[in-house]
C-alpha cells in the first residue's frame, strides 16, 4: 500500500487543527475501509488456530466484533504478528491475530500508556500555559513530565484527578494520525509546545511521526492507545517530582506527575495498600528513625553511616569475609586511584569515561575506580602463574565511584559511592562450568542465610558486538547453561543481552513484597586478562589467557542492606540487629544490676546497651519497641535478688524471668551470623 498523509488545515490563521481520522495500515499511513481491494483477502488467523477471510482490508475493532459483541467491548488493542497495534489498525494482508483485553499484559500496558494521556490532557484543560514533555510507563505506572513554572501542589493533583474523571465519563475517542515531520514541527510549535517539536526533530528520519487526538487534545506518540478515554475508569495520581528535561542536570527542571492505573478497582486499591506498605518500610525513613545513617547534599549519594548502621554493614562484611575464606578465596585490596593509561587498556576508559570521577596530579590523569577489575588483573599479573595456581579467586570488598546522574540516586538503593563483594576467578576453559557450578551453591547458600528463598535466574548470551570467536561463545555459553541445568535451576533465556567480553547469569531476589531486585551475579569474560596482558603457563608448557569470571552475591553492600531493611520492615534478625538486647532498670537503685547484666551479656557476645535515663518503665520498652531492638530486659527488685532479668521481645511476647545464660542458651547460634565454617 502506498503511504498517505493528512493535511493539516489552518482555520481563519489560528493554531492547525487536527483533522478526522481514518484507519491506518502497516505502513502508518491512512487506509479507507470503504475501498474496494479486489486483490487483498486477507486471511486472519487467530490464537485457537481459527482462521476467517475477509474480501477486504479489516480493522481489528471489525475482527474482534465478527468473533462476538462482548469481545468488541472489551478490546483495548491488537496483537497483530507480534506486534500491539490500535483496535483502528487496518490488516491488508495475511496475519496472526490476537485481540488484546484487560486480561493480558499488554493490555494493562495500553491502559496505563492511554491514561498518562488522560492526565496530559486534563493538564492541559486546567492549566493551559503547561507544556507536554514525554509520558511513558513504567513499572506499576506510569508518569508525565510537564514544563510549568509556578509548578504542582497536592492540591492540585487532586483537581487534575478529578477533571481526568470528567474526561472518562465524557468517553472521548481516541484516534490516531500520522503527519510530514515538519507539519507536525509547525503544529506544535504553534501551540507553544517546544518540547515536543524538540522531540521530533530528534526522531530519526525514518520514524513515521503518529499523533493521537482525543476531544481537542492532541499529542504526540507511537500508541497504541485505548479506543476511547471511557476505558479508563480505575487510576490514581500518586505523587509529584522534579526531573531534569531528559535526564541531564544542565537541562530545565521540570515537574513529574506519577500515576497509576489497573483493570478493576479491586486491583488498585490492592496496589494501594501494597504502596502504603512499601512506604511504611522505606529504608530511608526507617534509617532516620533508628538512627543508622544519613546522606547530606555536600556527598550527594553518599553514605554516611552512625554507628548502629556500621554494625549491620560490619556484621554482613564479616559473615561474607568467612564465607569466602572456606571457600578458597583469597582477600585482597586495590588502590581506589589508578592512572588513566590503566583504565585506556582496560577498555573503561572508551566505554565508561562519563561514568567516572577524575583528577589529576603531577601532569597524570587519575579516575577514581568504578569497579575493581582491572586492579584485581594487577595481582594476578603479579609473579609467573601455572596452571597448578588456577583457579585463582580474588575477592575485595572494594570501595567503587561511579558518576551516577543526579535524579537518580535513591538512598542505599542507587549510590554514586558504594562497597561491592566483588570477587574475580581466574581459571582456563575447562573450569569454567565448575567454578560457575560452585558459585551459584555459594550464591543460594548465602540468599537463604539472610532469608531470602524466592530467586530469578536469567542467562544472557552473545551481543552482536562482541569480542572473541564464536566456538569460545559456544563453550562459554554451553557451560553457564550446563552448570544451571545441573543444578536443576529454570531460567529465563535472554538471547543477545550478555556484555560484548562474554555471556552471563543473573540472580535476582523477590522480596516479601513481590518486588524483584537484581543483586547477584556471574559473568564470562575473555577481553580483559589479554588486554592487560594476563597469562599462565598451561600444562603442555606453552603460554595460555585465563578466562575471568566477574562475580558478585549482594552487588553493593549498601543497596542489600536497603533491601534487607525493606524487607524486615527495620526489625532485622538478631544475628543483624545493631543492638540486639537493651538492659531496662525500673529504678535508679537497679542501675549498678543491670550494668552487670550488660556486661555478662557482651561478654557472652551480645551486642547490648543499658538504658539508666529517669523514665518510666513502660516508656522506655514502648521506645526500644519502636527501636526494634529484639530482646528487652527488665530489671528490678525482685530480678535483682534472683538473679534474673524479666524478658520481653519487640513483638511483644513475654518470655518471663530468666538466667542471663539461659537466655543466651535460648537463642543460640541465632545470636552470631549463620556461617558455618564446616558447611
Amino acid at each position: 500500500m502506498v503511504e498517505h498523509y493528512l493535511d493539516m488545515v489552518v482555520v481563519g490563521g489560528s493554531i492547525p487543527l487536527a483533522p478526522t481520522i481514518t484507519p491506518y495500515n502497516e505502513a502508518g499511513g491512512v487506509l479507507p475501509v470503504d475501498e474496494k481491494s479486489p486483490n487483498l483477502m486477507p486471511v486472519i488467523t487467530l490464537p485457537d488456530g481459527s482462521r476467517r477471510t475477509y474480501e477486504d482490508p479489516v480493522t481489528v475493532a471489525q475482527v474482534a466484533a465478527d468473533i462476538g459483541a462482548g469481545l468488541a467491548r472489551a478490546a483495548l488493542a491488537g496483537r497483530v504478528d507480534d506486534k500491539v497495534v490500535d483496535t483502528s489498525y487496518v490488516i491488508d494482508r495475511d496475519a496472526q491475530l490476537a485481540i488484546v483485553t484487560d486480561r493480558d499484559p499488554e493490555g494493562l500496558d495500553v491502559l496505563r500508556h492511554s491514561t498518562a494521556h488522560l492526565l496530559a490532557q486534563a493538564v492541559k484543560t486546567l492549566y493551559p500555559e503547561a507544556q507536554v514533555t514525554i509520558g511513558p510507563v513504567i513499572a506499576d505506572g506510569f508518569y508525565y513530565d510537564f514544563a510549568y513554572a509556578p509548578g504542582f501542589g497536592p492540591d492540585d493533583l487532586k483537581r487534575i484527578e478529578d477533571r481526568m474523571r470528567e474526561l472518562v465519563r465524557r468517553d472521548i475517542p481516541i484516534e490516531r494520525q500520522v503527519v510530514e515531520r515538519a507539519e507536525a514541527i509547525r503544529y506544535f510549535e504553534g501551540l507553544g509546545e517546544a518540547y515536543k517539536a524538540e522531540i521530533i526533530r530528534d526522531l530519526p528520519a525514518t520514524e513515521t511521526i503518529s499523533l493521537y487526538k482525543q476531544g481537542e487534545f492532541v499529542d504526540l506518540c507511537r500508541g497504541p492507545h485505548v479506543p476511547a478515554t471511557g476505558r479508563l475508569k480505575h487510576f490514581k495520581l500518586m505523587k509529584l517530582a522534579g526531573a531534569y528535561w531528559r535526564g541531564d542536570s544542565r537541562n530545565p527542571m521540570l515537574q513529574r506527575v506519577y500515576g497509576t492505573a489497573f483493570a478493576s478497582r479491586e486491583a488498585l486499591e490492592e496496589h494501594i495498600t501494597h504502596l502504603e506498605e512499601a512506604e511504611r518500610r522505606d529504608h530511608r525513613r526507617i534509617g532516620r528513625a533508628l538512627d543508622l545513617f544519613h546522606i547530606q547534599e555536600e556527598a550527594p549519594g553518599m553514605i554516611f553511616w552512625h554507628d548502629r548502621g556500621l554494625r549491620i554493614y560490619q556484621a554482613i562484611e564479616q559473615y561474607i569475609r568467612r564465607l569466602l575464606r572456606a571457600h578458597g578465596y583469597q582477600e585482597v585490596r586495590t588502590p581506589l586511584i589508578m592512572d588513566k593509561s590503566l583504565w585506556e587498556r582496560s577498555g573503561h576508559w572508551d566505554k565508561f569515561a562519563d561514568g567516572m570521577f577524575t583528577t589529576s596530579s603531577e601532569k597524570h590523569e587519575y579516575a577514581i575506580k568504578p569497579m575493581n577489575c582491572p586492579g584485581h588483573v594487577q595481582i594476578f599479573n603479579q609473579g609467573l602463574k601455572s596452571y597448578r595456581d588456577l583457579p585463582l579467586r580474588l575477592a575485595e570488598f572494594g570501595s567503587c565511584h561511579r558518576n551516577e546522574p543526579s535524579g537518580t540516586l535513591h538512598g542505599l538503593l542507587r549510590l554514586r559511592n558504594f562497597v561491592q563483594d566483588d570477587a574475580h576467578i581466574f581459571c582456563a576453559e575447562a573450569d569454567i562450568q565448575s567454578e560457575v557450578s560452585a558459585f551459584i551453591d555459594l550464591l543460594y547458600r548465602v540468599y537463604a542465610d539472610f532469608g531470602f528463598h524466592e530467586v530469578q535466574v536469567k542467562l544472557s548470551t552473545r551481543p552482536a558486538q562482541r569480542v572473541g570467536g564464536d566456538e569460545l561463545w559456544d563453550k562459554a555459553e554451553a557451560a553457564l547453561a550446563q552448570a544451571l541445568a545441573s543444578k536443576g535451576l529454570a531460567y529465563e533465556l535472554q538471547p543477545g543481552e550478555g556484555a560484548f567480553y562474554g555471556p552471563k547469569i543473573e540472580f535476582a531476589l523477590k522480596d516479601s513484597l513481590a518486588r524483584v531486585w537484581q543483586c547477584g551475579t556471574i559473568q564470562v569474560d575473555f577481553a580483559m586478562p589479554e588486554r592487560l596482558g594476563a597469562s599462565f603457563v598451561a600444562a603442555d608448557g606453552h603460554k595460555a589467557v585465563p578466562v575471568m569470571l566477574h562475580r558478585a552475591i549482594l552487588g553493593s553492600l549498601e543497596r542489600f542492606i536497603g533491601i534487607l531493611i525493606e524487607e524486615h520492615g527495620g526489625a532485622l534478625p538478631l544475628w543483624l540487629a545493631p543492638v540486639q538486647a537493651v538492659v531496662l532498670p525500673i529504678a535508679d537503685r537497679h542501675a549498678d544490676v543491670a550494668l552487670k547484666v550488660e556486661e555478662d551479656l557482651r561478654a557472652a557476645g551480645w551486642r547490648v546497651e543499658s538504658d539508666l535515663r529517669n523514665e518510666k518503665i513502660g516508656f522506655k520498652i514502648r521506645e526500644h519497641t519502636m527501636q526494634k531492638v529484639p530482646y528487652l530486659l527488665v530489671v528490678g527488685d525482685r530480678e535483682a535478688q534472683d538473679g534474673t532479668v524479666s524478658v520481653r521481645t519487640r513483638e511483644g511476647e513475654d518470655l518471663g524471668g530468666m538466667k542471663v545464660g539461659a537466655l543466651t542458651a535460648r537463642v543460640g547460634a541465632g545470636l552470631a551470623n549463620p556461617v558455618s565454617l564446616e558447611g
